[in-house]
């Protein structure tokens, strides 16, 4: 698949399908995560860009899309994602090297490269 977007939509569909089968845990999931990252001492961009990091650095295709686009939504700026991916691959090295053409695709699709 050329699109991270169709990517991350169909690794979305098949997640909600997943998360029929426990929808009292992924509600409470839901719950956590919302709370998580809602401004706060740490503003919800940093903490997306936060878990972008924690994304690249464990090489969770997924994660990386999904964490990009909420990052961008949450207004981190193509410098920010920059600045934030390199903290990823200077404590992940080549592992992390390997994940950043992810996060330069999706940022692409979404305009803001």
């Amino acid at each position: 698949m050329d699109s991270q977007l169709e990517f991350l939509d169909e690794v979305t569909k098949f997640v909600d399908e997943f998360k029929q089968e426990l929808p009292e845990a992924f509600a409470a999931q839901k719950t956590f995560d919302n709370t998580v990252y809602k401004d706060g001492v740490l503003s919800s961009k940093v903490k997306r860009l936060m878990a972008l990091v924690v994304a690249v650095r464990a090489g969770c295709p997924g994660c990386i899309t999904y964490q990009t686009k909420l990052a961008v939504e949450a207004g981190a700026t193509k410098a920010e994602v920059v600045e934030a991916v390199s903290v990823a691959m200077s404590m992940g090295g080549t592992t992390a090297n390997a994940w950043v053409w992810i996060v330069v695709k999706m940022m692409q699709e979404l305009g803001n490269w």
